[in-house]
């Protein structure tokens, strides 16, 4: 009976420590389980913390370009402005060289040859339709038109004239203008509309280049 006894003890005994190994064991992958989360979630954490830093610096970015965008517009506008000024005096060099600087003696020079005295016509009547077409269109982009074939004009009459010049700044002039009614010089009070100035300046631009019938 005591040897039953302390057989029982023993099996029980047996299964208890098998239990506790088998507890232990459980014990250790719920452990190493709940590390392995913990880390992933940590990597997770910096994951996110690292993308948030990006996006807030590529946001940053984005307002520091946009910042730009007028800087670089106004560097754009400032080259083609003075590439057309190099051009104007390439072209004033490259007459000064052939006929002098004395105005006279480009009219002389121009006038001995027929194909010139033909251009002069030709730019007298686009000067004339210039002004009948101020007086039809308030719509500043036809009026570029015709002062763009004009300035093309005066350039193959003269190889070169401070008229061009003019002529290239009120072309910019009117790309920025929704009609011709506007004041010429905005900043400038009582300043002439576009149109009026602009017909001003035909009676001048004829008179300096002799063109005028």
């Amino acid at each position: 009976m005591t040897e039953k006894k302390d057989l029982d003890e023993g099996e029980l005994l047996n299964r208890i420590n098998a239990l506790d190994e088998k507890l232990s064991q459980f014990s250790s992958v719920l452990e190493k389980f709940g590390l392995d989360i913990i880390t992933k979630m940590g990597q997770t954490n910096l994951k996110v913390n690292m993308l948030t830093d990006k996006v807030g610096e590529l946001h940053k970015a984005t307002i520091d370009i946009k910042g730009l965008n007028p800087r670089l517009k106004g560097v754009i506008d400032n080259q083609k402005l003075i590439q057309d000024e190099l051009d104007f005096i390439k072209s004033l060099i490259a007459n000064l060289k052939i006929i002098g600087s004395n105005e006279e003696t480009i009219g002389e020079a121009i006038e001995r040859d027929e194909s010139a005295t033909d251009k002069k016509m030709a730019i007298n009547q686009d000067f004339l339709d210039l002004k009948n077409l101020i007086d039809d269109t308030d719509d500043p982009l036809i009026i570029k038109e015709i002062l763009e074939k004009i300035k093309e004009d005066v350039f193959e009459f003269t190889g070169g004239h401070p008229v061009n010049y003019e002529i290239s700044q009120f072309i910019k002039r009117v790309e920025n203008a929704t009609s011709m009614t506007e004041e010429y010089q905005k900043e400038k009070p009582n300043s002439p509309t576009i149109a009026n100035y602009l017909k001003e300046r035909i009676t001048y631009w004829e008179n300096k280049l002799m063109v005028k019938g």
